[in-house]
């Protein structure tokens, strides 16, 4: 059996898919089981990180754990987990963290999950850490921006980010989760290309079939836009530096874990632009 938290977001929703397609049993944890829309081949269960005991009732009787966590809570609540997930005796854990810059300028969001890996390792717990990069799907947060006047803004500048589509991410999850010599790794995972906010810009236009154009703007004016939208200021602090790690061009690096442990190509940001095209209509 394997537990899966964070069931029902963008990354989680697609593990539970893979894992289930694979022929595994899949018990998909959320807050509120009950808005979830069900699937008799998923075992649905309520669990609150905040909530220890619900973990310990959420996680027994599975031997493995993808551990999906965020902000600044993210360390104790993986420690939380880990400590239901010791006590259920459970074999092996899959972490989503996040790239998060690189080992001298890592940002709070990496901090975060740094420390929630570190809470899995001190259980004594087989670990396996996935570090993404910026997901594709972000994307889909400019829809507004788009369709009220034909422009996404960004503080990005020239700055190139290697994005990453969200099935590869649960891919390279559901592939750890499942098979062996996994355990202790830590895998970066990326695009296959690296592409300004322009760039992806460009080829939604190409997509949709309409025209859209990219400003420019300062950290400043994207700080008060971050404010405006009521994006929790801690969201906001961590991400103004890392759009100045990414203007000096060393979050532009690729790799290939994608394929070295899945098998297949990385899916292109054209992949994801096709297939979610409806979406800026």
């Amino acid at each position: 059996m394997i537990l899966v938290t964070g069931a029902t977001g963008t990354v989680g929703r697609e593990v539970v898919a893979q894992l289930v397609a694979k022929g595994e049993r899949v018990r998909a944890m959320t807050r509120n089981p009950e808005k979830t829309q069900p699937d008799s081949r998923v075992e649905l269960v309520r669990g609150d990180f905040d909530a220890p005991d619900t973990l310990v009732a959420a996680v027994r009787g599975a031997d493995r754990v993808f551990s999906l966590t965020g902000g600044p809570q993210t360390p104790g609540h993986d420690k939380n987990l880990a400590e239901a997930a010791k006590k259920a005796g459970v074999k092996r854990v899959v972490k989503l963290s996040a790239m998060g810059g690189d080992e001298t300028t890592r940002n709070d969001i990496r901090k975060w999950h740094d420390a929630g890996a570190q809470a899995f390792r001190d259980a004594g717990l087989p670990l396996t850490v996935l570090l993404p990069t910026g997901f594709m799907s972000n994307a889909l947060h400019w829809r507004g921006m788009i369709k009220a006047q034909g422009k996404v803004f960004s503080n990005y500048g020239e700055g190139k980010l290697p994005y990453v589509h969200p099935r590869d991410i649960a891919a390279v999850a559901a592939v750890a989760l499942t098979a062996d010599g996994h355990e202790g790794k830590a895998y970066p995972l990326t695009g296959p290309e690296a592409l300004s906010v322009g760039e992806q810009v460009r080829i939604l236009s190409e997509a949709t079939g309409r025209e859209i154009a990219f400003v420019a703007i300062s950290d400043e004016e994207a700080r008060a836009g971050m404010q405006k939208s009521g994006m929790p200021g801690f969201v906001i602090d961590a991400l103004i530096p890392f759009a100045s790690f990414i203007r000096s061009g060393k979050a532009a690096r690729v790799e290939n874990t994608v394929e070295k442990v899945t098998g297949r190509k990385a899916l292109t940001f054209v992949d994801w632009a096709r297939e979610n095209a409806g979406a800026f209509a």
